[in-house]
């Protein structure tokens, strides 16, 4: 028994270790790719690209249910983004509420009658509709079909660009957004295929006419504490995997996507989990296969602000959700795993995700359960106790440190000294007590899946409009 524990312990602490030096070489990789990026930044004059002709078409889609609260605001902001030729396609997907309403009354929208092509499985259309104070407006009603995918597919069948960006309608974008998140395919057509946009947190930040005013830190801690979570996995995880063109996910929340290779892969899966890691893993699988020369490029520019739950009930929802969704994707694609045939997709990124994100809230929970079984038994050596606490726990806080600093040096936009200080001191806390919640929701997102639970549990949300100062 009390071998057993030790190799437990030992095990753990091994495990710790390499996670964290996986995070501090994705840190150092980020450091230099973002320097990079900015520097390539001075090079680009994004007022040309503007008035460019040669900037390709764009189709967003933002699907809608029940988003009465914050639609008008999300449209208008859509609408004002600056590109050269832009389409909007909102999906109204079975909203029970005045969804649909508040856009009729907001842009005066009036049927029409278009060529409407189901290439992506949907539930069905009920009717699209033209805005007459703004031709670039088509909303498309539809049935609801139970997830975000079968909505975007609807989109996807109605756009006419040759690419399309995904954003969510409770989230607001920069103004420039999309010429930042061009400027990588603008470089390279032929190779980039894809781009994920940086996804920041807009609880506690003032908006106004649609726009963002003031970006300050939320009040509340659960909501302190995601801001550096996105930091890290934007800032750091995606920054890295993105320069090594092993990027596994791009946000549902903003990105853009070659239109026709979307539907070539079908679209959307309508049954996924997590619809946004699932077609990313489809479009490295297709584009594998066919032995294409290909990127997926990461923009880490603030670009699009969400909402994330500011209660301990619909952060565990969506956490479990997540966990839900990685298994969804990881457990189907598993035979690409080690496979020379997909390259690194096959050899390092999907490995990691199946050690240090599916399995890690299994390795936690034994962990500690035998940490505590040999403190009981007074096997616990104060050695292996100090280097734990130093690897799986400052370590770790020194990584979500250095993703705030690095913020602050690149980017800078908590502008008050008091925010930043905030968001340091939160480093501490994440890792205790917040990481022991995190991982029990992960294990209920496990247990989910294997019980056949994929029940989509609706957040609670304030909605935009609330957030708008007078």
């Amino acid at each position: 028994m009390i071998r057993l524990l030790e190799i437990s312990n030992h095990t753990l602490f091994w495990y710790y270790l390499a996670s964290n030096m996986a995070y501090l070489t994705m840190l150092i990789v980020a450091l230099k790719t973002s320097a990079a990026h900015q520097r390539s930044l001075k090079s680009h004059r994004l007022s040309w690209f503007k008035e460019s002709p040669l900037a390709p078409p764009i189709t967003i889609i933002a699907p809608a249910h029940n988003e009465e609260k914050s639609i008008r605001v999300a449209v208008r902001n859509l609408l004002e983004l600056d590109y050269p030729q832009l389409e909007v396609i909102v999906v109204n997907d079975g909203s029970e509420d005045r969804t649909l309403d508040e856009m009729r009354e907001e842009f005066r929208l009036r049927p029409v009658r278009a060529v409407y092509i189901p290439q992506a499985e949907s539930a069905s259309v009920r009717g699209l509709y033209r805005s007459e104070v703004n031709a670039s407006l088509l909303v498309v009603d539809k049935e609801s079909g139970g997830s975000k995918a079968d909505a975007v597919n609807a989109g996807l069948n109605a756009a006419t660009s040759p690419y399309v960006c995904i954003v969510d309608a409770d989230s607001l974008l920069e103004r420039d957004a999309l010429l930042r998140i061009m400027l990588p395919i603008m470089a390279d057509p032929k190779r980039v295929v894809a781009v994920g946009g940086i996804i920041r947190v807009l609880n506690g930040s003032e908006i106004e006419g649609g726009h963002l005013r003031r970006v300050r830190l939320p009040r509340k801690s659960i909501e302190v504490i995601q801001v550096i979570e996105y930091l890290r996995a934007f800032l750091i995880g995606r920054e890295a995997w993105g320069q090594g063109n092993m990027l596994t996910i791009i946000s549902g929340a903003f990105g853009v996507f070659r239109t026709d290779l979307v539907r070539a892969v079908g679209g959307y899966r309508s049954s996924a989990i997590g619809e946004d890691f699932d077609l990313v893993a489809r479009l490295h699988r297709h584009l594998l296969e066919k032995g294409v020369d290909y990127h997926i490029h990461f923009v880490p520019d603030p670009m699009c602000w969400t909402e994330v739950p500011s209660d301990l009930k619909s952060l565990g929802r969506q956490r479990a959700r997540w966990h839900k969704g990685l298994l969804n994707v990881l457990w189907p694609n598993r035979d690409m795993l080690f496979r020379p045939r997909y390259g690194r997709i096959g050899c390092f990124a999907f490995p990691y995700l199946w050690l240090f994100e599916l399995f890690a809230p299994v390795v936690e929970i034994v962990g500690i359960v035998t940490i505590v079984l040999a403190a009981c038994l007074g096997v616990l050596s104060r050695e292996f106790f100090l280097q734990f606490l130093i690897f799986g726990y400052a370590f770790a806080t020194v990584i979500s440190i250095g993703s705030v600093l690095q913020e602050e040096i690149t980017y800078k936009r908590y502008n008050d000294w008091q925010d930043v200080i905030r968001l340091v001191s939160y480093c501490f806390l994440e890792h205790f007590p917040y990481r022991q919640l995190h991982m029990f929701w992960r294990l209920q997102g496990l247990w989910q899946y294997l019980r056949g639970d994929f029940v989509w549990r609706p957040l609670k949300r304030k909605g935009l409009e609330s957030t708008q100062v007078p």
